[in-house]
């Protein structure tokens, strides 16, 4: 999974997932919202949980289509990724239309990323006071913040 960092206010419980604990912490986070857990929805979240770096939707689709045997458009693709992004299980990089499984579903943060323009590794940045002063930047001028997407672009210290 790609690298995490995190500076969380104090008493912030934060519980990272791998490999089938993950899958089912998404599972529960998904059923929690009142969203179904189908089949293709577990495999779509399987096979971007497998990946370190971001992936894009197509490469999920060629991935699954090769494993069932079958064409998934990604289309679909896409429509399962919006899903999992508006429900905390995934999280998009921006400027490569990429994507990553979320490690800790159920736990917001906001998307700041250091993008390795190299290797392509995005390594996913928790900070809350960095959310703080780009939430209340935002406020400050009478806007209101949906979802705060920072990308730092640059190159990674195993590319450097």
């Amino acid at each position: 999974m790609a690298q995490h960092a995190h500076t969380h206010a104090p008493g912030h419980a934060h519980v990272e997932h791998t490999g089938e604990s993950l899958i089912a912490a998404a599972r529960a986070a998904l059923v929690g919202e009142g969203e179904q857990w189908t089949n293709m929805r577990e495999a779509v979240f399987a096979e971007l949980a497998r990946h370190e770096r971001p992936v894009s939707a197509y490469d999920i689709a060629d991935n699954l289509s090769a494993a069932r045997g079958k064409r998934v458009a990604p289309n679909s693709v896409y429509r399962i990724l919006d899903l999992f992004v508006a429900n905390n299980l995934a999280m998009r990089v921006e400027s490569s239309n990429a994507y990553l499984a979320n490690s800790h579903p159920g736990c917001a943060h906001d998307c700041i990323f250091l993008v390795c323009d190299e290797c392509g590794e995005a390594q996913h940045i928790d900070d809350e006071n960095v959310s703080r002063s780009v939430r209340q930047l935002a406020a400050d001028r009478r806007f209101r913040p949906e979802r705060p997407v920072l990308e730092i672009r640059g190159v990674c210290a195993g590319c450097a």
